[in-house]
């Protein structure tokens, strides 16, 4: 009887042990799908800074910050370091987008519009992907934090993973004047 009371308790362990793995697991195959789409992101913009680049003559400091924001991103060494530099290159792409809109001959150009149409199709895959990252790492820290997994998690050390996070300035509401000018 003792002998069957020690096998289903080392049963057990095992059992949440390998559960434990498999979500650390599918947290970094969740990670690596999101580098995927940042590697399409970042392949993308200097074919769009190129395009652009001689239209936008005046605005040369917009461009350079996507460049100098995509660098950033590109040599990011680990997660947090990567979402924070992804998060200043989303928010020079959007710079970069506004500015072009004063530009009549860029909007009307069709390789700008293929590259703005494919840079918006990386972005909305990132979405998911991201939303996909947080799912699984809840789904982590949810098992490494409660009873019973937390003893198996503690035991051999399992670490909380991280939530991908908007950047502080994504929070803020955006300021709308909906007033009508007359000139």
């Amino acid at each position: 009887m003792t002998l069957l009371v020690v096998l289903l308790i080392i049963g057990w362990a095992v059992f949440v042990y390998n559960g434990l793995v498999s979500r650390r697991n599918q947290v970094d195959n969740a990670w690596k799908q999101i580098d995927v789409q940042l590697k399409r992101r970042h392949d993308l913009i200097p074919n769009l800074v190129e395009t652009v680049k001689g239209a936008m003559e005046f605005e040369r400091e917009t461009l350079e910050r996507v460049i100098a924001a995509r660098a950033r991103a590109v040599s990011a060494g680990g997660r947090a370091e990567s979402v924070a530099a992804e998060n200043a290159l989303s928010n020079s792409l959007g710079r970069l987008f506004a500015v072009m809109e004063n530009y009549p001959q860029l909007k009307s150009n069709d390789n700008i519009l293929r590259l703005q149409e494919e840079l918006s199709t990386t972005e909305n895959q990132l979405t998911f992907s991201r939303q996909h990252y947080n799912d699984s790492v809840t789904d982590y820290n949810t098992r490494t934090q409660t009873f019973p997994g937390n003893l198996i998690a503690g035991f051999f050390a399992f670490q909380p993973a991280e939530l991908f996070k908007a950047a502080e300035e994504d929070k803020s509401l955006p300021k709308v004047d909906l007033t009508l000018r007359r000139d």
